[in-house]
Order: C-alpha cells, then structure tokens, then sequence
C-alpha cells in the first residue's frame, strides 16, 4: 500500500539541521567510527522558490512558479545544490549496509525544523541512488516535524518512484498532488513521461501529456524530445518523423536534439541516407550540429556496411568545428574492420592516437590481425603491422590475445623473417601465454624448412611435444621428413617417421626407400 501521509497546517520553523550521524563499521572493523557529527545550516526557502530539477538523460530544466523571474534566486539556488551535494557526498561514503540507519538518526535526533532542510535530504537521497530511503523518509517522518509538502518535495517523490521503475505509483503521485492544488512543473512532468517512453510505454506517456495539458502546463522541447525518443524506440520512426515536422510548426521549436533522436530512429532501421537529411534540414535552420548527431550517423553507416562514408562525415565534422570524441572515433574504426577496410582503419587509428584518446586493446588486436592478413597480399602493411606490434608489447595496459599473437607469427613466416617469428613464439611459450594454434606451429615448421634449416624445424616439433597432451599434426611430420628426405638426411626422416608413429600419427610422407634400407628398417615398407 502506498503511504499516506499526514499534512500539518503549521508553517515551516527558521533553524538549523544538526547532521549528527554517528555510523559506525562492524566489530571487525574496530568500530571504526565513520561519519563525524557535522552541522550544516538550513536558510528556510520560500516555497515558491526555483529549484533546479534533475531529468533523465542530462536534460536540465527549471521547476519555477509562472509569475517568478527566471534568475529572480540564483544565488540561493547555489547554495542548495552545494547544499544536497554536500549530502550526497557523505551518503556515499557510507557503507550500503549502514545507509538504512540515516532515517533512524533523524527520527532519533528530531532533525527537521523547516521544509528546505527536508527536501534537501529528500533529493541527496535520490541522487545517492538510495529512492528506498527517500520514500521511507518521507511516508514516516514528514507530519512527524510538522511540515507540509510543497510541490518541489512531491517532485522529489515521483523522480524516486521512477527511478524505481514504479511508474504506476508515480503517476498516481502526480495525479493526487493536482487534485490537492499543487500544479506539477513542466519538469515534473517530463521526468514521467521520460520514463514511461525509456520503458517502451508510449500510450501512458501519451496520456500524462494530455493530463499535462488539461492542467494547464504547457509542454516544452525536452518534452517532446521525450516522446521524439519513445515513438522511434518502439519502431515507429515515420510517426516520429511526422511528429518533428508539427513541432516546427508549432511554437515549441525543435532543437538539435529533436532533430537527433529521429535521426538515431532512421539510423537504426537502416535509413541512413534519411538521417543525413535530416541533419541538413538541422543546418538550414541554424543549428549547430553536436558529437551526438554526428556519432549516430557514424553508427548507421556502419552497421549498413557504409563505413567509408564515415570518413567524409569525420571531415565534415571537423570542418564545423565539432571535435571527435572516443565513441566517434571507435564506432567508425570498428565499422571499418568489420567490413575489411584496413587502409582507411589505419588512417583513423593513427587520427585518434594523434588527438590523445588511447585504443582500446580489443581494438588494437583487431587492427592487428587485420593487418597482418592484408599484408599477405599487400607488402607494404608489413611494417605497419611491425610497429603496431611493438607498441602493444611495449603498452603494458593493452594485452596482446593469443590469436593476434599467433597471427603475427604466421605473417613473420610470410614475409621470410623467419627468425622473427621462431623468436616470438619462443617468446609466446616462454611468457605462458595459452599454447598456440597448431596453424602456428606448421607456419614456422614450414617456413624453416623452405629455408632447409631442417633442425631448427625439429626443435619446434620438440616444442609442441613439451605441452601436455598435445599431439603434433600430421602436417608438421610430412614437412619435416619431405626436407630430410630432400637433403638426403635418411637417419632423420626415419626417425620422424617412426616418432610420429609412436604417437599414432600416420604421415603421408615416408622416408625413401633408399633411406629404409640404409637405416635397416625395410619392414616399415610394404613392397608389393
């Protein structure tokens, strides 16, 4: 059952709150005492005055009677902001388990002697992430101190009802608080319908805007960006899109963010190019394009395999003035991989080392491998490849994975720097990384071999021996006796062949005939 509370006629008393809350760790803590008492004094606050309010996804706006000056308090707004952050700061420092105690404390000490100080804890509480406790609060102790709630203190309330994801009771919240003759803030409202269109309930957003119009509280730009958001985040992006074109006609003007959550809708439905009109439509009308306009385009193209239409909008971007962020530059780096374009990859990559964002090691392995593959065919990547290797060896933060290790041994082979790459897998065992692929091993086993350094070959063999139940393949056996048979190394080939016996590998490859005979193990050959 929702709680009740018991309204007082008395007005609000002038005073101080004493935030005495003695919190103290467990036994096994030394009872550590945690929070010393500490006073903070409380201005009583008319109940008319501008509070900021605090909306979902950064939005910002002003709770303010219609008759009162928008800047008519700044200075007092101020000092309640550092006031609750104040609050907040020392409700954090408490441990999870001790914050259920500040109610006690203030039942215990009396601490309320005016609306102001309540509601300031009331919202430290919200911000704090504790809306249990704000609820708690509120239900059991406000007619306690004799206050009456304002219209800011049941703004507090159906914030901690929404972050609680317990809209149903938020918006009866805001229903009683009309019919006792408070009227809701614009802001107040849009905090609702916000959550309501976060979880995909657009038919009661719809309804608490038309309830916010029979009130007589007119919507404004964040409200309908709200609704903008919902209608594309349940798919329907023409009715979003339709929706935008009334707000230019009405006297609520969209702003850069109107323009942008549609144009994340079309984005996301794989109608880029529509998004991009968009934007022009924004830049006719003089707005200035933000990074969150551009990174939803830089988003779309990507996953509709257009990443290289990312690297005009990036140009685009800087030409208005509009600097990258992390999430600009990684979204179109991952589109760029993912669709094989290496040598633009690149150029971005060294476009964001160049402007201070450090590359992620999931990021960095990815261009690695895919480097190192396009090296195969194209020769010059070697070296890029080269130095990004280094410079992840040398960045101890960024782990180089198993399989972009292995795959710079493969290309090392590739390319005939064979000392390289017998050197890095040395390295690779010897460092404990996970054994490498077996694809690894035949590439150094072959490339050695193309070089008749048939013993160095063997050692590798011997390598993969040395791990635990790790059988060799048959490739590395057929490489191995086809270079001993070719150098006229009977002994060896026979000796390959039969440990490859003994480990019940069967290879293609057999020493020669002559090498049976000169090795006395004719039996091995079946002569027809």
């Amino acid at each position: 059952m929702p709680c009740q509370p018991v309204f007082s006629s008395h007005p609000s008393s002038l005073g101080s709150l004493i935030f005495s809350s003695p919190c103290f760790f467990g036994n096994n803590q030394q009872d550590k005492l945690l929070l010393h008492a500490t006073t903070i004094s409380f201005s009583a606050r008319n109940q008319s005055e501008s509070t900021l309010s605090i909306v979902p996804n950064g939005v910002s706006v002003v709770d303010r009677p219609i008759n009162e000056e928008p800047n008519s308090m700044e200075f007092d707004r101020s000092n309640a902001r550092s006031r609750v952050q104040n609050l907040v700061d020392r409700i954090r420092a408490l441990p999870i388990y001790e914050r259920i105690r500040i109610i006690h404390v203030f039942e215990k000490e009396q601490a309320f002697e005016n609306l102001s100080g309540f509601n300031d804890v009331l919202l430290a509480l919200f911000i704090a992430d504790e809306p249990d406790l704000a609820l708690n609060l509120f239900c059991s102790n406000i007619s306690s101190y004799n206050l009456m709630p304002d219209s800011w203190t049941f703004s507090i309330i159906i914030k901690c009802h929404c972050k609680k994801n317990d809209l149903n009771e938020a918006k009866r919240v805001l229903e009683n608080m009309v019919e006792i003759g408070f009227l809701p803030s614009v802001a107040t409202f849009t905090v609702l319908i916000n959550s309501f269109c976060k979880r995909g309930k657009l038919q009661k957003a719809i309804e608490t805007l038309e309830f916010m119009g029979r009130v007589g509280c007119k919507a404004n730009v964040q409200t309908y960006n709200c609704l903008l958001k919902g209608l594309c985040y349940v798919g329907r992006v023409e009715d979003a899109y339709e929706f935008l074109m009334k707000i230019k006609k009405s006297l609520v003007k969209p702003d850069i963010y109107s323009f942008t959550a549609v144009m994340d809708g079309f984005c996301k439905v794989g109608r880029s190019d529509e998004a991009m009109e968009l934007l022009d439509e924004a830049l006719e009308m003089g707005m200035t394009p933000n990074v969150v306009s551009f990174n939803t385009l830089f988003n779309g193209y990507c996953k509709e395999g257009r990443p290289i239409e990312g690297i005009s909008l990036l140009k685009n971007m800087r030409e208005r003035n509009c600097i990258p962020d992390y999430i600009s530059y990684s979204t179109l780096l991952h589109g760029l991989l993912k669709w094989g374009k290496i040598q633009a990859a690149l150029g971005v990559y060294r476009e964001m080392v160049e402007a201070g964002f450090e590359v992620g090691e999931r990021i960095m392995n990815t261009i690695l491998r895919g480097v190192c593959r396009r090296s195969w065919r194209e020769e010059g990547l070697l070296k890029d490849a080269h130095e990004l290797f280094e410079k992840m060896t040398r960045n101890e933060g960024c782990a180089i994975y198993p399989n972009t290790y292995g795959l710079v041994i493969q290309t090392l082979c590739v390319a005939k720097e064979v000392d390289k790459a017998l050197m890095y897998l040395n390295e690779m065992v010897g460092i404990g990384y996970s054994p490498p692929r077996m694809i690894t091993f035949n590439s150094v086993i072959r490339a050695l071999c193309s070089e008749g350094r048939v013993d160095e070959a063997v050692s590798v063999l011997v390598l993969i021996c040395k791990e635990e139940r790790r059988i060799p393949s048959r490739i590395c056996y057929n490489l191995l006796i086809h270079e001993f048979n070719r150098q006229g190394r009977w002994l060896g080939s026979c000796t390959v062949y039969g440990a490859a016996l003994k480990r019940g590998v069967i290879p293609h490859k057999r020493p020669s005939k002559q090498a049976i005979i000169q090795a006395g193990m004719s039996s091995l050959l079946l002569i027809d």
